[in-house]
C-alpha cells in the first residue's frame, strides 16, 4: 500500500511544480476606500495573489481567479457609536472575466469571502451579533500599463453573517480601489 502512495505523491508534486513554472505567480498590493450606510467610512489594504490561471476564452475575454487577503479599518461616525473604530480581517477568492490583451484590459468581477470583525456592536441599536461575516462583492475595473502593473476599479460589497445568528443587519459598502502588481 505504501509503495503506491509514493509514485502518486511524486506525480502530484511534479504536476504542481510544472504548473507553477508555466504560469508565473504575480503579487499585488491594493488600497481601497469606501462608504456605507449609517455613516461608516472604510479604508482597506489588500494583498493580491494572481496564480496566472486562465480558462474559457470567449470573444477576446477569458476567466481567471485571484486570491485577496484584506485588513480594513471602519470609522463609524454615527452617534452614539459603541465602537467608533472596527477592524476587519479576511480573505476572498475573486472570479474575473477580463480582456485578453491591450494596454487597457477591462473586467467584471465577483467574489464571496469570509471576514472577522474586531467588534460586533456598531452603535447601541446596531449589532452584527457575530464577529464572523461573509463578504460578497461585485465590481468592474481595468488592468492597464505597458506591463499590466496597474489596476483600478469600483466594487459593491455586502457583509453579513448569512443569518447564522440574529440580529443580522448586514452592511453595504461602495468602494473604489487602486492596485499595483509586482
Amino acid at each position: 500500500m505504501r509503495k503506491r502512495k509514493l509514485p502518486v505523491a511524486v506525480l502530484f508534486a511534479g504536476l504542481l511544480a510544472g504548473s507553477t513554472a508555466a504560469h508565473a505567480d504575480q503579487w499585488g498590493i491594493q488600497f481601497a476606500g469606501g462608504v456605507a450606510d449609517h455613516d461608516v467610512k472604510k479604508a482597506d489594504l489588500g494583498i493580491v495573489w494572481d496564480p496566472g490561471w486562465q480558462w474559457w476564452a470567449i470573444g477576446g475575454y477569458h476567466f481567471t481567479v485571484v486570491g485577496e487577503g484584506h485588513v480594513a479599518y471602519w470609522d463609524t461616525r454615527e452617534n452614539p457609536a459603541s465602537h467608533a473604530n472596527i477592524w476587519e480581517f479576511g480573505f476572498t477568492p475573486v472570479l474575473r472575466f477580463v480582456k485578453n490583451s491591450g494596454f487597457i484590459r477591462p473586467f467584471i468581477e465577483a467574489g464571496v469571502g469570509v471576514r472577522l470583525l474586531s467588534h460586533v456592536d456598531e452603535t447601541p441599536d446596531r449589532s452584527f451579533s457575530s464577529s464572523f461575516q461573509f463578504a460578497d462583492m461585485v465590481g468592474v475595473g481595468a488592468i492597464f500599463g505597458e506591463h499590466q502593473n496597474y489596476q483600478a476599479g469600483f466594487r459593491f460589497q455586502h457583509l453579513s453573517n448569512a443569518g447564522l445568528k440574529h440580529p443580522n443587519p448586514g452592511i453595504n459598502f461602495s468602494q473604489v480601489y487602486v492596485q499595483y502588481n509586482f
